[in-house]
């Protein structure tokens, strides 16, 4: 633990063990471990929808795979600017957030991006627990039959919601068990995957006669403005797909043995690990039209098309498992060390776990994925606009305002430079809401709450650009409100702390 702060120098209610800093005997992450995170994170179920739903979307091979390469290449800048802080200071996300939104203020962004995350663990779960309802199916076919018990508006059929609950009780049993216990499911993950979408590649090429036929596929669009219209909020979307771990890597950045491993394991591990995993999808996806006459963007529903049982329950038993370690790993440490942030005393990890179970289910995840439209409009580009804002103010804080220089021990107290009024720093809600606002017509009228008619087009447009318009209108009114006030732009006084971590600085 850090020898400047430790849980019981902090003031209560401000640390835990999970919250407080990382000393710099305990920070072992190299650049292999940073590069290996990334390949790991990339390899999933959503990366390859991603791709598919471009496909499916209306692009050609090139222009998805184009388009993913340049929003990943984008939202990678935000992830390496905040992951200097985590390596720095040896801080989560959370703490990091006080230093901008004040030492209550900051569970506003970490309880926005938990929620998200939520999200994100429903959607992992349904294609978990849908991989094994199709595994299922081929032995039980009466799954597929069973009355419904559902409302329709829920469009959530009894079997899938049977499997769906059952893996959703698996995860929480590994949430019970302790995190340690997915160690051995990410390792197999680790080689699953890669063999698995090589096969899948391998099958589409024979099937598909060729590269040829498949990447001969042209674009939908028929003229640029087309084009143009799907492009900006699918560009979005993949800025929006790593939107929350672009706020949250200090979790991970805080191990890291010097700034130089994580940039350079991120840099090279991110972009490129998602475009060659979205180039199988890509490929697939464009095949199954030329194989069965439309295109199929699920692959859990295109592996339900094989003919041997055997295979299709080794397949899918094998996405179940993969999926299983990702969400863990993914998608329940970081919820859970944010909703532990809104009161450590009284929200363990497991509880956060829990509570990240929980709202996973209420969110309908099966809804925002049952077709690429709402995959990616309503479910991408929609929480981008949240968490947008979020990275303008931090990063504006952390290098225009703070100039990099923090007072860690302040960060775990009241009354200390980042208590503002009350613990919270009504600038930074002020620019929160400010960069919230102006996506929000857009993201109503997506989801059909007005009226395309109702509301100016030009404010609906800007919902394609979600991320970015929070990301600088926030960036800009927080700078704007706070350059003025000099005593936020005072350098933190020199500590033991900051002598031994020089190194983290460059």
């Amino acid at each position: 633990m850090n020898s400047t702060v430790t849980e019981t120098s902090a003031d209560p209610g401000l640390s835990s063990p999970d919250l407080a800093p990382v000393g710099l005997n305990e920070r072992t992450w190299g650049t292999g471990n940073y590069a290996a995170l990334w390949i790991s994170m990339s390899l999933c179920i959503p990366t390859y929808m991603l791709a598919s739903s471009l496909i499916e979307g209306g692009m050609n091979w090139w222009q998805a795979l184009g388009t993913i390469f340049l929003g990943n290449s984008i939202v990678l800048v935000p992830m390496l600017l905040n992951g200097r802080a985590g390596a720095r200071y040896g801080i989560p996300f959370p703490v990091f957030a006080r230093a901008s939104f004040g030492v209550r203020g900051a569970n506003v962004p970490a309880l926005l991006r938990a929620i998200i995350a939520c999200g994100w663990f429903g959607i992992q779960t349904w294609i978990g627990g849908y991989a094994l309802y199709q595994m299922a199916v081929l032995w039980v076919p009466g799954l597929a039959t069973l009355p419904a018990v559902f409302p329709a508006s829920w469009g959530l059929a009894t079997g899938p919601a049977i499997l769906f609950f059952l893996f959703w009780l698996v995860n929480m049993y590994v949430v019970y068990k302790g995190v340690d216990s997915i160690r051995q499911l990410l390792v197999f993950k680790a080689f699953f995957l890669p063999l698995a979408a090589l096969a899948l590649l391998w099958w589409a090429i024979r099937a598909g006669h060729g590269l040829g036929p498949i990447l001969a596929q042209p674009s939908k669009f028929t003229d640029s403005p087309q084009f143009w219209a799907f492009f900006f909020p699918s560009l979005t979307g993949m800025v929006g797909f790593w939107a929350t771990l672009s706020l949250n890597i200090p979790d991970f950045t805080r191990y890291a043995t010097s700034q130089r491993a994580q940039q350079l394991g991120q840099a090279l591990g991110l972009p490129t690990s998602m475009t060659l995993f979205s180039f199988v999808g890509v490929v697939v996806t464009s095949a199954t039209l030329v194989i069965y006459g439309h295109t199929i963007w699920d692959p859990v529903v295109l592996a339900g098309k094989f003919e041997s049982k055997l295979l299709v329950s080794a397949a899918m038993l094998a996405v179940a498992l993969s999926t299983l370690a990702t969400n863990i790993a993914a998608n329940i440490v970081s919820p859970a060390n944010d909703f532990a942030n809104f009161s450590p005393a009284r929200i363990s990890f497991k509880t956060g776990g829990y509570i990240t179970g929980v709202i996973g289910l209420l969110i309908f995840p099966w809804k925002l994925i049952a077709d690429p439209s709402g995959y990616i409009f309503t479910w991408l580009v929609g929480y981008s606009g949240l968490l947008g804002p979020i990275g303008g103010i931090m990063i504006v804080d952390y290098y225009l305002i703070r100039h990099q220089q923090l007072d860690l021990p302040d960060l775990y107290r009241y009354q200390g430079r980042y208590g503002y009024r009350g613990g919270i720093n009504r600038a930074a809600m002020l620019a929160l809401v400010l960069g919230i606002a102006p996506n929000v017509p857009g993201f109503l009228t997506a989801i059909g709450v007005l009226g395309k008619g109702t509301v100016w087009p030009a404010l609906v447009g800007l919902y394609s650009y979600a991320w970015f318009v929070g990301f600088f209108v926030s960036g800009a009114v927080y700078w704007g409100l706070m350059r003025g006030r000099a005593e936020e732009r005072v350098a933190a006084p020199a500590t033991e702390t900051d002598a031994r971590a020089a190194t983290f600085a460059q």
